[in-house]
C-alpha cells in the first residue's frame, strides 16, 4: 500500500472514530425534545399544537439529522395543573429518556419545571411562560427563558398607557403565579410613573363569568383596567366588559399580555385599538412572513404567535449549541447557549444573559381598525420599537443567583 493511501486510509479512520465521539456523548445517541404545553385548554391556539409543529419544524431547518444526529420530539398536556406538569417533566426526564422541555405556558407549572430540570440536569426552553421570575429569584443555570417576560410587557404596554395619562388602575387578575407576577411588575410601573392603583380583584384562571370582577372594576372608577390575565380569560373579559359598556363609560382596558391568537378571537372591531406589546410579528419581514405561510397551512390556518416564534427559534440555537459542544449535558449545553450569539429568521441577532434572559427587542403595537386591515391575521401597526437593552429588566435587578 503506497504512503498517500495508508495517510487517506489513517484519516477517514480518525473521522469515523471523531464523529463515533461526539454522538456518544450525545445520551442515548438520541436528542430527545418535549413539548409540555396547553393542549385543551384557555392556551391552546397560542400555543398548543403549533409549538409542537414549530419544534418539529427547527429539527428539520436545523439539517442537524442530515449530519447524523437522531432528534425526537414528543408532546404533552400539562392541563394547566403544576402537579400534572411537575409528574410528566420527572417522567420524561427519569424514565422516557427526555433531554429538553420546551414552551409550558403557565407560569406556575414552568416554575415547578425549572425546578425539576435544575435538579435532573437537562434543559428548560421556556417560551410559553411570563413570570419574570425564571430570570429572577428561580433563575437557573439549566434553564432559557427566551420570548417574553411580565417585567417586558409591564414595561411596554403599561409604561406606555401610563405615559400617555392613564395614571389610576384597577387590576383584573389570573389567580396564579403569571398574573399575581404581571400584576406586580405592571404596579411597579405604575407607581414609578406616578400613577396610583386603586384595587385589584384576582379571578380563578380559566373562569367563564367575570361579571363580579368587571362590575368591581367599573365601581372603581379607575381610568385603566388592567388585565393582567392571557388566553380565553382575556379574551372572555374584554368580551364581557363590552357588554358591561364599561369603555363606552369612559374607562380604558389594558390587555397586559394579548397575543395574536386573542385578536383573531375577538375580531377588529373589539379589540381595536388595543396597545399590547410582543416580541414578534408573524408579517414584520420577508423572513417572518416566509415562516407564517409555511406555518399556518400547518395549524388550521393559526398564525404564528410570539410563543411559536420562540419553540422555533430556541430549538433552532439548542440544537446549534449541542452540535458545538458534542454534548447534551443539561448546564454545560445551556452555558454554550449563552457563549454563542444567537441568530435566527424570526428573531434575527440575539444574546442571552447569564440570568438565562434571551435579550431581544419588543415592538409596542396597536391593533388596527377593520378598515386599517388589508386582510386575515392583519391585525398590528407598530408604534414604537423597544431596544433589545431596553425590553427587559436590568440584569442588577432581578435578584438572580447566577448574577455575581
Amino acid at each position: 500500500m503506497s504512503k498517500f493511501k495508508r495517510n487517506i486510509l489513517g484519516l477517514a479512520v480518525a473521522a469515523s472514530f471523531t464523529v463515533g465521539v461526539a454522538q456518544a456523548q450525545v445520551s442515548d445517541n438520541l436528542i430527545k425534545m418535549g413539548v409540555l404545553t396547553d393542549m385543551s385548554s384557555l392556551y391552546t391556539d397560542l400555543s398548543g399544537a403549533g409549538s409542537v409543529l414549530a419544534a418539529k419544524m427547527a429539527v428539520e431547518d436545523s439539517g442537524i439529522e442530515k449530519r447524523g444526529y437522531k432528534v425526537e420530539v414528543v408532546s404533552a398536556d400539562h392541563q394547566n395543573k403544576p402537579d400534572i406538569g411537575s409528574g410528566i417533566a420527572r417522567q420524561w426526564y427519569d424514565v422516557d429518556k427526555v433531554d429538553v422541555i420546551l414552551d409550558t405556558p403557565n407560569s406556575g407549572v414552568a416554575l415547578a419545571v425549572n425546578q425539576i430540570t435544575k435538579d435532573k440536569n437537562k434543559v428548560f426552553l421556556a417560551s410559553g411562560p411570563a413570570s419574570s421570575d425564571l430570570t429572577g429569584k428561580a433563575c437557573s443555570p439549566n434553564t432559557v427563558h427566551w420570548t417574553y417576560d411580565t417585567w417586558m410587557l409591564a414595561n411596554g404596554t403599561g409604561g406606555a398607557i401610563v405615559k400617555s395619562g392613564g395614571d389610576s388602575w384597577f387590576f383584573l387578575t389570573a389567580d396564579y403565579a403569571f398574573g399575581h407576577a404581571l400584576e406586580r411588575d405592571t404596579e411597579a410601573v405604575v407607581l414609578k410613573n406616578g400613577g396610583k392603583v386603586l384595587g385589584k380583584v384576582r379571578a380563578p384562571l380559566n373562569t367563564q363569568d367575570f361579571s363580579s370582577f368587571l362590575l368591581q372594576a367599573q365601581a372603581s372608577k379607575a381610568k385603566i383596567i388592567g388585565l393582567a390575565n392571557a388566553g380565553g380569560d382575556t379574551t372572555n373579559s374584554i368580551k364581557q366588559a363590552a357588554e358591561f359598556g364599561i369603555v363606552k363609560g369612559g374607562q380604558n382596558l389594558a390587555g397586559l399580555l394579548v397575543f395574536l391568537t386573542d385578536v383573531n378571537a375577538l375580531g377588529l372591531p373589539t379589540a381595536q385599538g388595543l396597545i399590547v406589546t410582543n416580541t414578534f410579528y408573524w408579517d414584520k419581514d420577508d423572513q417572518t412572513r416566509a415562516f407564517a405561510k409555511r406555518f399556518a397551512p400547518l395549524n388550521k390556518g393559526i398564525h404564528p404567535t410570539m410563543i411559536h416564534a420562540g419553540v422555533y427559534a430556541s430549538v433552532l440555537h439548542y440544537l446549534k449549541s449541542v452540535e458545538a459542544l458534542k454534548s447534551d449535558d443539561g448546564v454545560k449545553v445551556v452555558a454554550k447557549m449563552k457563549e454563542m450569539p444567537t441568530d435566527d429568521p424570526l428573531f434575527g441577532k440575539g444574546t442571552i444573559r447569564v440570568d438565562g434572559r434571551k435579550v431581544h427587542p419588543a415592538y409596542l403595537m396597536e391593533v388596527k381598525k377593520p378598515a386599517e386591515s388589508k386582510g386575515p391575521w392583519d391585525y398590528y401597526k407598530v408604534r414604537a420599537t423597544i431596544p433589545a437593552d431596553q425590553a427587559f429588566r436590568p440584569l442588577k435587578d432581578g435578584d438572580c443567583p447566577l448574577v455575581k
